[in-house]
């Protein structure tokens, strides 16, 4: 029996004995570089104005999430407010069932002064606090300036040695 050489069909996209596509069908001609990257830089381009469009749906989203949730939060603010009238107002009668009306008032009023008082001496030490730690961009900046500085002072320093 006489063995007959194959060759192997030829690759997809590869041209055929017959100088055409792997595939059969003739190609157009192959695209330039400038063709290349005209299309890279259009592809670029649609892909960052997409992911811009993206981002502004997102932000719009956002802003009326917050803006309804802002909303809610004060009509739940405001509702609180009235409710705490409302228990002070019953405290207040609750304890003229053993004392004159006009001290139950009295004793109403002092206790939320003094609730008043160690929530403001809070507030101003928090406020202290953070006042201290303010950030100084200026002595940030002039520590990068001295230290580009010292850095570009240090090459040329070495560079005029290597000459």
């Amino acid at each position: 029996m006489s063995e007959t050489p194959t060759t192997p069909p030829p690759l997809p996209g590869t041209p055929n004995s017959h100088g055409q596509g792997g595939q059969g069908g003739a190609r157009g001609p192959q695209p330039t570089i400038g063709e290349l990257i005209a299309r890279i830089s259009e592809n670029i381009s649609g892909l960052i104005q997409g992911e811009i469009d993206l981002a502004k749906a997102k932000g719009k989203r956002m802003v009326t999430n917050l803006g309804l949730g802002a909303a809610l939060l004060g009509a739940a603010g405001v509702l609180a407010l009235f409710a705490f009238g409302i228990l002070l107002g019953g405290i207040v009668r609750l304890l003229a069932l053993a004392l004159p009306l006009w001290a139950s008032y009295l004793i109403v009023a002092f206790v939320l002064f003094i609730i008043v008082a160690i929530l403001a001496l809070l507030g101003v030490k928090r406020l202290k606090k953070g006042r201290s730690d303010v950030p100084a961009p200026q002595e940030g900046l002039r520590s990068s300036a001295e230290t580009v500085k010292s850095a570009v002072a240090s090459g040329l320093r070495k560079g005029g040695e290597a000459l």
